[in-house]
């Protein structure tokens, strides 16, 4: 791919993004990037979820933690080079990556066909199970029951696209900005239901009162790649092969079991 090619497909998919009119000013539109960049640079800069756990999260010291931390700290330490992690939002982190706020994202991304129009995705490096949670009391056995109710998701999330795909007339679906905005709204009643990781749900059920909510049916199966901006295309390659060799020799798999308490999942390699 040209660079012509790259600067064309990087502004095509600021502006699907919503964000050409509301930039007064363009950041440097992204030029292909090679790991030689970044070794001479001596430092990646990692865009990632920290409201996410046990993906994204924060430590006692307020720096960020969890499984994605420690993949791009092996990733920063397997190219010999110093890591920056950069706390980034569901609907802000594929803007800061394509207006070269940060090198690459391991932030939980999930990958799609509208997703793979804008980014690159590495092959899958974490996979997750988005469902809707709700009131133990509330019968949503399906989409059909959610007419009427009011069901949270957080903005610009593949929960978003599942929930937005399949709910009734009459549904009214409530965006917010993260998925810490989401639980705490379930807590506190303002929503019935919310779209969102297993992982998610497990730490609102650790905060709310025993049978209070439960998981009512399965909105996707979603795998997530490392993501870089497009035709990067040797950094890919290097990417691609970091989670197949980390994959062989345990290390993504001992970082699963520490995380979320599981063997590594069965992937597809695409």
């Amino acid at each position: 791919m040209t660079s012509f090619s790259i600067r064309r497909t990087t502004l095509a998919a600021i502006t699907a993004l919503g964000l050409g009119a509301a930039m007064t000013v363009f950041a440097p539109l992204a030029s292909a990037q090679s790991v030689a960049d970044i070794k001479k640079k001596g430092e990646l800069t990692v865009g990632m979820l920290v409201d996410f756990p046990p993906y994204g999260t924060t430590d006692a010291k307020n720096q960020p933690d969890g499984y994605d931390a420690d993949v791009a700290k092996l990733l920063a330490k397997d190219l010999g080079v110093k890591v920056n992690i950069v706390p980034v939002t569901g609907p802000n982190r594929i803007p800061f990556l394509l207006t070269n706020k940060v090198d690459v994202l391991v932030a939980s991304l999930a990958i799609t066909p509208e997703r793979a129009k804008q980014v690159d995705f590495s092959t899958p490096y974490a996979a997750a199970t988005v469902v809707l949670y709700g009131l133990k009391k509330d019968t949503m056995a399906s989409p059909a029951d959610l007419k009427g109710k009011r069901i949270g998701v957080a903005r610009a999330s593949t929960q978003d696209v599942a929930l937005t795909a399949v709910a009734p007339e009459g549904t009214e679906i409530r965006r917010f900005d993260d998925d810490a905005s989401g639980m705490q709204a379930l807590l506190s009643g303002q929503i019935d239901a919310l779209g969102c990781s297993t992982t998610v749900a497990a730490q609102i059920a650790k905060r709310a009162p025993a049978n209070t909510f439960e998981n009512k049916f399965v909105l996707r199966q979603q795998v997530m790649g490392i993501v870089t901006r497009p035709g990067q295309t040797e950094f890919m390659k290097t990417l691609n092969d970091f989670v197949a060799r980390n994959k062989a020799n345990g290390e993504l798999g001992k970082l699963y079991q520490k995380w979320l308490g599981t063997d590594f999942p069965t992937m597809p390699n695409t």
